[in-house]
Parts: structure tokens; C-alpha cells; sequence
């Protein structure tokens, strides 16, 4: 209307300032459903995928056998630790518990030909020849410790030495250990590989042998594939041709040790030689 003035309402109040929504929490309506978007529950059950159920149970064995030692894990356990490395992605404990089934014991395992093992379900070439790789240290670091000192004079690594390379061939090998004039290991020959039950042995050959590398004495070794280390008459006999044609060339035969799965047998201990 005119000749009417507008009353001054003065400055204008500033809007309210919007803060962060980190600073302040919500407040949801109980009764409204929580919806979640269809790629929201996607991702959801891609997560739970991608860390299978044996994630968290390799840690566990890990730690048990950090803190703990290896005498706190049962012989599957330390088998399955060892396969996470050559198998990184699958649940490794039913192929450790079949290939102990299949082989009796760890040292059976490492021992087994890579192609048996290689055709339990689940091995494969991989593990095969993994497994063959630790049989090799171990052999290895057995037949360094041979090296360091005269062989006669600890009985105990020599059995487990030759353990470790023949209680689980599948088949006879017989293998010869060139000893120095002080007893000391110059070489390890296998001399013949055979059968189940046979492997042949030629006692000039042996002799030979030795004259080449220059050896004073041997050590006669062959396994038993049935797991039996009890010395057969045809052992017996065989030792005898061997001894009588190194003593032709002054080549002394120490001992003639059989291998088995059930022990070690001494031709000496046992009064054969």
C-alpha cells in the first residue's frame, strides 16, 4: 500500500554449516528396512571366496611350528607344512595323510619312487619332485658328515646314512664304500641295481674298483626290498667271493651291512665276516 514503509529486518542469518559426515553419526529409522545394492552383496560374497577355509589354518600351523617346534606336529602336519610351498592354493592335509597311508612313514614317503608318488591323487610330478629333493639333502648332509670324520668310528651315522639312500628302493642295490688308509670316505658307488629279491654282484669288479681309486679298504652295503635285513645264504655266499678277491690285491673288507625297512644287519656283529 502506498505511503507504507517496510520495516528493516536487519542482516540475514547465515544458513546452517553442513559438517563432514565423519563428525556426527546417523540416526536410522528401526522400522525402515537396510537395503543392500546388488553389487554391495556381490562383493560381500567375493571376499568370503577369496580366502578359502585352510587360509586361516595354515597360520595356525605355521605358529605351532614357529613357537612350538617340530616336535609339537604330528608326521601328517609337517608333511602338509611342506606341501603349502610346492601346492599354495588347495587344503594340503588329505594328500599328506594319503601319502602317508600309501607309504607307511615319512621316511617311506621321501624314499618311494617319484613315480609312485607322482600317482597319488593329488601329487602329481610337482610334488614328486619335491619330495625327492628333501630325500637328496638329507642324503646329502648324511654323507657330509661321513666325509668329516673315519667311517668305522660312528656306527650309528653310517646305518643312517645308508638308511636314508636304500631302506626304501623297490628294488636290490648294491653299493660299495671306498675307504682311505685312514678309514676315511673317498667314494660311494652303487656297483648294480637288480630285482626285487637278486641284484648281481661281480667281486673282480669290485677290486678293480677300488685299485682305481686308490681305496685300502670297503664297506659292503645292499638293501633288502621285502624290509627283512636278515643276511641270505646267498649273501653269505657272495661276501666271501668279494673278500677273497680284495684280499688278492690287499684290500681289506670291513663290513657287509644289509638295509631294511625293519632295521640294519652287520655280517661283522653278527659273526659272518
Amino acid at each position: 500500500m502506498a505511503g507504507r514503509s517496510r520495516k528493516s529486518r536487519g542482516p540475514e542469518a547465515a544458513p546452517p554449516q553442513v559438517e563432514d559426515s565423519e563428525s556426527f553419526s546417523f540416526a536410522l529409522d528401526s522400522a525402515l528396512p537396510l537395503v543392500i545394492a546388488p553389487q554391495a552383496k556381490a562383493a560381500s560374497v567375493k571376499n568370503k571366496a577369496e580366502k578359502p577355509h585352510y587360509h586361516d589354518h595354515r597360520a595356525r600351523l605355521r605358529a605351532r611350528f614357529d613357537e612350538a617346534g617340530p616336535g609339537a606336529l604330528a608326521d601328517y602336519e609337517l608333511l602338509e607344512l611342506f606341501l603349502f610351498r610346492t601346492i599354495p592354493r588347495q587344503d594340503t592335509k588329505p594328500l599328506a595323510k594319503a601319502l602317508l597311508a600309501k607309504f607307511g612313514t615319512l621316511a617311506g614317503v621321501l624314499g618311494a619312487p617319484a613315480q609312485r608318488i607322482a600317482e597319488v591323487k593329488g601329487a602329481g610330478p610337482s610334488v614328486a619332485q619335491d619330495l625327492k629333493i628333501v630325500q637328496a639333502l638329507l642324503e646329502r648332509a648324511s654323507k657330509a658328515e661321513l666325509h668329516q670324520r673315519p667311517v668305522i668310528s660312528s656306527w650309528s651315522q653310517l646305518v643312517n646314512y645308508c638308511r636314508v639312500a636304500m631302506q626304501h628302493e623297490p628294488r636290490e642295490q648294491f653299493r660299495v664304500l671306498f675307504l682311505d688308509a685312514k678309514n676315511q670316505l673317498i667314494a660311494d658307488e652303487v656297483m648294480n641295481e637288480g630285482t626285487v629279491d637278486h641284484a648281481p654282484v661281480y667281486p673282480r669288479e669290485i677290486a678293480r674298483r677300488a685299485l682305481e681309486v686308490s681305496a685300502a679298504s670297503l664297506i659292503l652295503v645292499h638293501n633288502h626290498p621285502s624290509g627283512d635285513p636278515k643276511p641270505s645264504g646267498a649273501d653269505i655266499a657272495i661276501t666271501r667271493e668279494i673278500v677273497a678277491a680284495a684280499n688278492t690285491v690287499s684290500i681289506e673288507v670291513h663290513d657287509h651291512l644289509v638295509i631294511g625297512r625293519n632295521g640294519a644287519a652287520s655280517f661283522k656283529s653278527l659273526g659272518l665276516l
